[in-house]
């Protein structure tokens, strides 16, 4: 048995899984957690399972070799394993600021960490860009506004909020037809405002250079959180897919959804425009995971929540 499972282990190293094993506080049950993939890049969700733990809420966090903690997120119930244990699940999104190398994926309860797991953090280059604002952008990014401040509160606390709702586990779908992009995920941007200063931001999604008026569909099921206009992302609409998972739409000319209903991968939720801060029509895409801006591509590449990956790595033991 400890022979397969050493076979097993390396098999799962070589499909980037990481899975380790730990014994638990005297008579707790042995703790099982899997991270895959366990080589990300920046930008990448990492899912978490785990088996064999106790009736108290735990949470996955993010740590570099340094010990700083870089991101964290909840585990939810997911399904059971071939013995009827409970698998839970956490779902992350490597910071695309972190630096590559060795970090560590800690599990915790309310007593402190309990286990944790290596993954390395591999490299990654992204694009710089210069983005000339007119007078209108400028102060859309300057000058300070109440009501912009209030919008910015209550973005910030939908996208880190985790629900308990699974929608959506399949790969996400591109929200327009067009394969055109003006921008890319983590672009360092570089603002150039009208009175000569500059100003640097990371751009959180993707841009699609797309006219107006063109249809912008749902990347997957979920439930439609947010559904209005907004000072700096002008239109917009934010869609829940799992708990602390979230799909953002920009700049839209028109919505054509409302706020609490729940749609399915490809519903048409609006159509794209130049509304907000934006210096031409296109939509601007973003996935949020636990708060952490992902990279949309790996989404739309593999499951964000692969059932049988999962739980095939569960069951074999």
């Amino acid at each position: 048995m400890i022979y397969f499972r050493q076979i097993f282990l390396q098999i799962l190293l070589v499909l980037g899984i990481g899975f380790t094993f730990f014994p638990v506080y005297g008579e707790s049950p042995q703790i099982r957690i899997a991270a895959l993939p366990n080589n990300p890049r920046p930008g990448e969700p990492v899912t978490i399972g785990l088996v064999g733990g106790e009736a108290v809420q735990y949470q996955a966090i993010l740590r570099n070799a340094q010990g700083q903690g870089l991101t964290k997120a909840p585990f939810f119930t997911f399904a059971a394993d071939k013995e009827g244990r409970a698998v839970q699940v956490a779902i992350l999104a490597i910071p695309c600021t972190a630096r590559s190398g060795t970090a560590y994926i800690y599990v915790e309860n309310g007593l402190g960490s309990i286990a944790n797991i290596a993954l390395t953090i591999a490299g990654r280059d992204f694009v710089t860009e210069e983005i000339p604002l007119d007078q209108r952008n400028t102060d859309l990014r300057t000058v300070q506004d109440h009501q912009k401040t209030a919008e910015a509160n209550m973005l910030w606390g939908i996208i880190n909020r985790t629900g308990t709702e699974i929608y959506a586990a399949d790969r996400f779908i591109p929200p327009v037809q067009s394969t055109r992009r003006t921008s890319f995920f983590g672009d360092r941007r570089i603002y150039k405002y009208t009175d000569g200063s500059r100003a640097s931001s990371i751009h959180a999604g993707i841009d699609y250079g797309v006219p107006s008026g063109t249809q912008v569909q749902a990347c997957a099921s979920g439930k439609v959180v947010l559904a209005r206009s907004r000072i700096v992302t002008g239109n917009s609409v934010i869609i829940e897919h799992l708990p602390g998972v979230y799909s953002l739409y920009y700049h839209l000319d028109r919505i054509l959804v409302q706020e609490g209903t729940v749609v399915q991968a490809g519903t048409v939720l609006g159509q794209s425009g130049a509304t907000g801060l934006a210096t031409g029509p296109h939509l601007h895409w973003e996935i949020r995971v636990a708060g952490e801006n992902a990279d949309p591509d790996a989404l739309m590449s593999r499951p964000i929540l692969d059932k049988e990956a999962i739980l095939s790595i569960f069951n074999s033991f």
